[in-house]
């Protein structure tokens, strides 16, 4: 099991900037492709942002690629999101994921419970 903790959520005024961190253990000795989601009520899950192992590879949803960048840092077994010039329409839960590297939800094994994040106008 892999088990993942977001932080770093908050309210914001659009046009700000915010870093979320996505801690991982357990089974931490994989090494596991990561991603970001979001959810915003009434909406389906969907993708922002993706990694892999080593960091060098990254996908992002197109509609995000300009504004958020998505990192890791092994050695903290930490995955970051970088959001700038966020908009109200960012506002969302958002979720980290392990063992896919996808923008489909179905690919990934492990899920985080979720930080939400909300943009003023």
């Amino acid at each position: 099991q892999v088990q993942l903790v977001e932080s770093g959520g908050k309210l914001v005024q659009a046009g700000g900037s915010l870093r979320l961190s996505c801690a991982a253990s357990g089974r931490t000795f994989r090494r596991y492709a990561m991603g970001w989601f979001r959810q915003a009520p009434g909406k389906e899950r969907e993708f922002v942002a993706a990694i892999t192992w080593s960091g060098v590879s990254t996908t992002y949803a197109d509609s995000m690629k300009d504004r958020f960048t998505i990192s890791r840092d092994n050695a903290k077994n930490t995955v970051y999101l970088q959001m700038n010039s966020l908009k109200p329409e960012d506002t969302a839960v958002y979720y980290c994921a392990a063992g896919g590297y996808s923008g489909r939800v179905s690919e990934y094994d492990y899920w985080g419970q979720g930080t939400q994040v909300t943009v003023s106008s």
